[in-house]
């Protein structure tokens, strides 16, 4: 996987070598066509030439330079050990840039009409040599140069740079949609780095986001249809006990208000798991006790070993509860329910031999306020809740196949490692 720091640090490294590669191709040309190269191959020239010796007359001297200047085509003095001038060739070049010995015995010059090179000789005299064509300044190469350089990194680097920042408008732009309310607003994910991440992120966010919003509205439209049933026979049945005083209008009343009650707990608690992602409570719970205590209320035996789970005890004693008040509600005799350790999951089977459930409404019956029939009973929110609570501690909730059994509602859960 490349990181974004990596491809920062390659185009870094890349426009870098651009940049010596450039310098050297120039310096090259300058150097092949620079007095550099001719230096040298003066310096070869003169080591293989007889000079006059430094107390030949001046005017055998002044032949001799005369001669190598025209030889080389260059401009051409000769300085003494004393560094004043002994003989000269064309222009008038400055002096040698050394006032000792230099190392290597050569050094170069920077004149008033451009670079000319100087070389000592083993004698103590000193050579200086300049191309007759005249030399633009140097610092105009050089800007040339680095300007050139500079188009060059430019070049290399924009598509890098621009391909990043493009992708992060386009993460921007639909972090503005999704503000404005557009919750189905997605980034297309490209790459493999941070971005990338990034953008896989604010999709998951924004689908998430969108789920619970969605959730929500159906959750607040459902519950608000659900409540009415119960305030409508609340308002009937007090307005039948105003009239006629019957004592049973009263209790009416109470088991409305009941019913209410336990809707309107079912409804935020199904609000509450909805928006969570973790157990705020969690420990050790002995699953099989907790079922035979909510068993005996039922009038079941369950059946089964023993198994530790970790989780919420409150919030699991509400799932075997809510299937048993379900089994008992919706199904008939017999009822069963049985424990058992399979590996590392424990798997509780709530039984009963009610009407089979169509397989097109397996899935469905988990979702909250959904109904088999216009005549079930219940606001439809119990197996969301067991679905829920379920895969809040990790497991699922499924309706599985039994011979013994025409309904059978399955959770798995992940056994508590001691």
């Amino acid at each position: 996987m490349r990181r974004l720091y990596q491809k920062i640090y390659l185009t870094i490294v890349v426009s870098l070598l651009v940049v010596v590669a450039v310098a050297g191709f120039f310096w090259r040309l300058g150097f092949e066509s620079s007095p550099a190269g001719q230096a040298f191959e003066l310096a070869g020239e003169l080591a293989a030439s007889a000079l006059p010796p430094p107390d030949a007359p001046a005017a055998a001297q002044r032949e001799a330079v005369e001669k190598l200047a025209e030889r080389l085509d260059m401009n051409f003095a000769l300085y003494g050990a004393d560094r004043r001038l002994i003989a000269r060739a064309g222009r008038m070049l400055p002096g040698p840039p050394w006032p000792d010995a230099l190392p290597e015995h050569r050094g170069w010059i920077q004149g008033p009409g451009g670079p000319v090179w100087g070389i000592e000789l083993p004698d103590g005299r000193a050579i200086v040599a300049q191309r007759l064509e005249p030399h633009r300044h140097p610092a105009l190469h050089f800007v040339l140069m680095l300007a050139i350089i500079a188009l060059v990194v430019a070049a290399c680097a924009f598509p890098v740079v621009r391909g990043l920042t493009r992708r992060l408008e386009r993460l921007q732009a639909a972090v503005d949609t999704v503000g404005a309310g557009d919750l189905a607003a997605r980034v297309t994910v490209k790459g493999r780095d941070e971005v990338a991440r990034l953008a896989e992120s604010f999709n998951r966010a924004a689908g998430r986001i969108e789920e619970l919003v969605n959730a929500h509205r159906m959750l607040l439209a459902n519950a608000s249809h659900e409540l009415r049933t119960p305030l409508s026979r609340i308002r009937l049945a007090l307005e039948l006990f105003q009239d006629k005083g019957d004592p049973k209008y009263k209790a009416e009343v109470e088991r409305n208000i009941g019913e209410l009650d336990a809707l309107i707990d079912e409804i935020l608690l199904t609000s509450r798991l909805d928006a969570a992602r973790t157990l705020q409570t969690r420990e050790p719970v002995d699953l099989l006790a907790l079922v035979a205590e909510e068993a005996a209320g039922f009038d079941v035996a369950p059946q089964g070993e023993p198994a530790t789970v970790s989780g919420d005890p409150r919030l699991l004693r509400r799932l075997v509860r809510n299937l048993l008040e379900n089994a008992r509600r919706h199904g008939e005799p017999p009822v069963g329910v049985s424990l058992r350790v399979e590996g590392a999951t424990v798997v509780l089977d709530v039984a009963n031999g009610g009407t089979a459930i169509p397989a097109a409404e397996r899935e469905r019956v988990f979702a909250p306020f959904h109904r088999l029939g216009k005549d079930s009973t219940g606001a439809g929110l119990g197996l969301a809740l067991v679905r829920q609570i379920a895969r809040l501690h990790g497991g699922d909730a499924t309706i599985a196949e039994r011979p013994d059994a025409t309904v059978c509602f399955r959770v798995t859960l992940p056994k508590s490692v001691s």
